[in-house]
C-alpha cells in the first residue's frame, strides 16, 4: 500500500478540493498520511491568489525531497494551471497537472512512478478553455465545519484577478447533487457546512446555461436535516440580492453571517479594478442585512496598493470603512499577476506605501472586530466548538462569528453549546458561561 500525503496552499476551495481528492486516493487503496511520515506521493495543491507563489512551491517540493528523496511529487492548483512549464523545472517535480486534468491524477500518473532519466516534471495541462466538467468536492475529518464546493470558475474578469486564467468559466453542480453531498456529510456527524466557490453568488450554470439559482439552492439547503448550520462563505455584493438576505433572515439553518467583498471604497478605483458594482451599492447591502438581522456578522475584502490608488483614493476607502456597519477586514496586499489587465494602469504605488495602508486596514480591522464582539457581550448564543485544544483551552464560534473561548471539555468537541457571552480576554477571544433555561443547564 502506497502512502500519499497532501499539502494545500489558498482556500477554501482548494482545501475542499484537496479533501475530495484524498478520498479518491484511499478508495483506491492509497494510506493517506503526513506530510513528515515518509510518503511514497506528495501532492501539492497550488493557489495564484497569494504573493509568491513560486517560491512557497519550491520550499514545499524541497521539504518533500529532505523527507523522502524518492518520493514522486504532483503539483496541481491554480498556479499549476497558469504557469506549469516553469514548475515542471523546479528540481524534485515529477509531474504538473492543470484545472481539467487535477481530477484525474491517479489515472493520468499511472502509479506515480519516477523516471530516473527524467530531467523536469511531466506537465498534463490542457488550455483552461477546456476545464469544462464541474467535480463534486468537500473537506471531511479536517475540522468540525465541511467546505462544500457548490461552484467553480468566474466570467468577471476584474482587473487584478487571474482565477478566470486558472480555473475557467462559471459553473455549477446541481441543487440535487448539492442536496446528496449535503446529507453524506450529516451521515459523518457535521454539524457546520461552510458553501464555497470562486463566485458562489452566480450558483446555477451548467453548460453554460442558467438552469437553477443560488437562491433556490440555499432554499433547498435550509431543509436538510442533520445539519445544524449552513454559512456562506462570499458573495459578491451585486450578487447578494434583497431575496437572499430577506431568506436567510429567517432561515431555520442559515446563520447570520456575510463575507461581503469590497475591494475599494473608492468609484474610481473600484472602476479601474472592473468590479461590478459602485460603493452605493454596497452601503445598500449592509443596510439591508443590519435592518432585517442586527446582530449580523459582516466580513469584508479589501485590497490595497492597486494600480490608480492615490493616497486620497485610499483615504476615501478608509473613511468608507471606517464608517461603515461591518465586523472584520480581510486584507490583501495588491500583487502584480502576469496577463492580467491591471499591470496596464499607472500610477503604480510603491511597496513602501502599499505595506503600510495594509497596516492601517488592519488595525482599523482590529477595531471593528472588537467593537463587534463588545456589542455581543451580554447575549446569549449558540457555540459550535472546534477540537483544537491550546494550553487547556479549546475555541468555538457562534452563529454569527464570534470568536469564543472555553476550558477544554472532550463532549463540547463538534457539539452546539447555548452560553452567554460573559467578557473579551486579553487575546481577544469571547469568554462565555453556561445558561439556566426552564431550570436546565443547557
Amino acid at each position: 500500500m502506497k502512502k500519499v500525503a497532501f499539502y494545500t496552499l489558498g482556500c477554501k476551495l482548494n482545501y475542499s478540493e484537496t479533501s475530495s481528492i484524498s478520498r479518491m486516493f484511499e478508495q483506491r487503496g492509497y494510506q493517506k498520511v503526513a506530510f513528515n511520515d515518509t510518503p511514497d506521493i506528495f501532492i501539492v495543491n497550488t493557489c495564484s491568489v497569494t504573493d509568491n507563489a513560486d517560491k512557497k512551491c519550491r520550499k514545499i517540493v524541497r521539504e518533500a525531497q529532505a523527507i523522502n528523496p524518492d518520493g514522486y511529487v504532483a503539483i496541481i492548483g491554480c498556479y499549476a494551471q497558469l504557469k506549469p512549464q516553469e514548475i515542471s523545472e523546479i528540481p524534485g517535480v515529477d509531474a504538473v497537472l492543470g484545472a481539467a486534468e487535477k481530477f484525474r491524477l491517479i489515472d493520468l500518473l499511472d502509479g506515480f512512478v519516477k523516471e530516473p532519466t527524467q530531467d523536469k516534471g511531466k506537465v498534463y495541462a490542457s488550455p483552461i478553455e477546456e476545464a469544462v466538467e464541474y467535480h463534486v468536492s468537500y473537506s471531511l475529518n479536517d475540522r468540525t465545519r465541511t467546505f462544500l464546493k457548490v461552484q467553480d470558475g468566474c466570467d468577471y474578469p476584474c482587473a487584478y484577478c487571474t482565477i478566470p486564467l486558472a480555473r475557467g468559466k462559471s459553473r455549477s453542480d446541481t441543487i440535487q447533487n448539492v442536496l446528496k453531498a449535503a446529507y453524506e456529510i450529516a451521515a459523518r456527524g457535521v454539524k457546520e457546512i461552510v458553501l464555497t466557490g470562486v463566485n458562489i453568488g452566480d450558483f446555477g450554470l451548467q453548460d453554460g446555461h442558467r438552469n437553477e439559482t443560488f437562491l433556490q439552492l440555499i432554499q433547498a439547503l435550509d431543509e436538510v436535516e442533520g445539519i445544524e448550520r449552513f454559512r456562506i462563505s462570499s458573495i459578491e455584493p451585486n450578487l447578494l440580492t434583497d431575496e437572499i438576505i430577506a431568506f436567510v433572515a429567517q432561515s431555520k439553518r442559515f446563520v447570520p453571517h456575510f463575507h461581503i467583498p469590497l475591494q475599494s471604497g473608492s468609484n474610481k478605483i473600484l472602476g479601474l479594478m472592473r468590479r461590478r458594482y459602485r460603493r452605493e451599492l454596497y452601503v445598500e447591502r449592509v443596510a439591508k442585512i443590519k435592518e432585517l438581522m442586527p446582530n449580523c456578522c459582516i466580513g469584508v475584502d479589501v485590497i490595497v496598493g492597486h494600480p490608480g490608488e492615490t493616497q486620497e483614493a485610499f483615504m476615501e476607502t478608509y473613511q468608507f470603512l471606517n464608517e461603515l456597519d461591518i465586523s472584520y477586514l480581510h486584507v490583501f496586499t495588491y500583487s502584480e499577476r502576469p496577463n492580467t489587465a491591471a499591470l496596464d494602469i499607472k500610477p503604480i504605488v510603491p511597496q513602501s506605501q502599499r505595506a503600510e495602508r495594509s497596516k492601517m486596514l488592519h488595525i482599523l480591522s482590529d477595531k471593528k472586530r472588537r467593537a463587534f464582539y463588545e456589542s455581543q457581550l451580554g447575549t446569549v448564543r449558540t457555540v459550535l466548538f472546534e477540537d483544537e485544544v491550546v494550553n487547556g483551552y479549546m475555541q468555538g464560534f457562534t452563529e454569527n462569528y464570534v470568536r469564543v473561548t472555553a476550558q477544554y471539555d472532550p463532549l463540547l468537541i463538534n457539539e452546539l453549546k447555548t452560553l452567554r457571552l460573559t467578557q473579551i480576554n486579553a487575546d481577544g477571544l469571547v469568554e462565555v458561561e453556561e445558561v439556566a433555561v426552564e431550570g436546565l443547564i443547557h
